[in-house]
């Protein structure tokens, strides 16, 4: 893929001393780290290294990355030693996606409390799974399956939800046997979607008598205990939406679909089209309109109040696995479901996503790979740079 023309890196360079002078009060300190290291990601103020060529001699200075989830030019590496992981847990059965959508109500509520209000969708939607799959009448299985957390929508506005990837079945109350999925699209979506609401409000109605959420100056009304009772009930009246798609194909495609959700910031630089300073262009896919491809266009300021508010709190995990794939059994589970598995389906042949093997870093001139030099500081590769200058 060619470099794009334009990064979320130059926009933050550009303009973001001016957007950070003109909303320091509403930035946390994360999201103002957040915005350095990609204003300083590969650039001489994080230092790096002179490579050189072993075989032309060419030398060359590569500068270090900030290493923040939130970077997009920092995703890449990290995306394929997770996918590497995760190829080693693939079963072989098709896989079901299922999508967790909180209501646009609740946005308000989860920009001032993030950390309480998406573990909490973590957790709802996790139980919800969970309980409807062992009930005998949709699976009467244990289940298990990975979520991915996503906050944003194509045009960077607030947009809670889910990706969920499961594979297609069960084991049995016994562990005696795989249970195989009884409807098309893996469990009913509108048991779901029922119980999924009840347990989100549930948590909802717990954090409020813990005295646990924080209120923003436009909903302190809320602290009322008579209103926030009514806005619970109000919740009710939304349409809490649980998606499911159709099963994927198998491994292969299961490993593509994860490379594109699961390292992902808001948005990714090749989305960028133009920025000329003061104005971003960037290209967004219009759902509501049969994913029409679209243009939009902003300022820069409004570009990265957009953006910041997808940085995660420090620390919070934003890929979780849960049932029988849970960090606590999976690593027992596994051995067992692949027992059951064999004698009902061929064996899974080992899988590699097209772009999952780096390349090494190359020599411009000859195309040989290029020998990695010993870290300096920034104040080292500055005088490496000199040099270079003046040779």
């Amino acid at each position: 893929m060619s470099r794009p023309t334009v990064e979320v890196a130059d926009i933050v360079q550009a303009q973001g001393s001016r957007f950070v002078d003109s909303h320091r009060q509403r930035l946390s300190y994360q999201q103002l780290k957040v915005l350095r290291a990609i204003a300083q990601c590969r650039t001489v103020a994080l230092g790096g290294h002179v490579d050189d060529c072993p075989h032309c001699g060419h030398q060359a200075i590569s500068y270090s990355s900030c290493r923040n989830r939130h970077c997009p030019k920092c995703q890449a590496q990290a995306r394929q030693r997770w996918l590497a992981a995760k190829e080693k847990e693939l079963l072989s059965v098709a896989y079901f996606h299922v999508v967790f959508t909180l209501p646009h109500r609740l946005i308000p509520l989860c920009q001032r409390n993030p950390r309480l209000l998406y573990h909490l969708l973590f957790r709802a939607s996790a139980a919800t799974m969970l309980q409807v799959a062992a009930d005998p009448k949709h699976l009467g299985a244990e289940i298990g399956f990975l979520s991915i957390l996503h906050t944003w929508g194509q045009n960077l506005l607030p947009h809670p939800y889910l990706h969920c990837v499961i594979p297609a079945g069960g084991l049995s109350a016994d562990r005696s046997r795989w249970v195989h999925p009884k409807y098309p699209f893996f469990l009913p979506v509108k048991v779901l979607s029922r119980v999924f609401r009840g347990k989100f409000v549930a948590g909802l109605k717990r954090a409020y008598r813990r005295n646990r959420i924080d209120f923003s100056p436009a909903q302190v009304s809320l602290k009322q205990p008579r209103r926030f009772r009514s806005f619970l009930r109000s919740l009710y009246q939304d349409d809490w939406v649980v998606y499911a798609k159709p099963a994927f194909g198998g491994a292969p495609q299961v490993l593509r679909y994860l490379g594109r959700y699961t390292h992902r910031v808001a948005i990714s630089n090749h989305r960028l089209l133009a920025f000329d300073g003061e104005r971003v262009t960037f290209r967004w896919k219009d759902y509501a309109h049969a994913n029409k491809q679209r243009q939009m266009t902003l300022s820069a300021t409004e570009f990265l109040r957009r953006f910041v508010q997808h940085i995660l709190p420090r620390g919070f995990v934003r890929i979780r696995q849960f049932g029988f794939l849970a960090n606590s059994c999976r690593t027992a589970r596994l051995p067992l479901i692949r027992q059951l598995l064999a004698g009902a389906t061929k064996p899974r042949e080992p899988c590699v996503a097209a772009d999952s093997v780096p390349l090494s870093w190359r020599c411009p001139r000859c195309g040989r790979p290029m020998r990695i030099g010993p870290h300096l500081t920034a104040v080292q590769l500055a005088s490496q740079c000199r040099f270079f200058d003046s040779s």
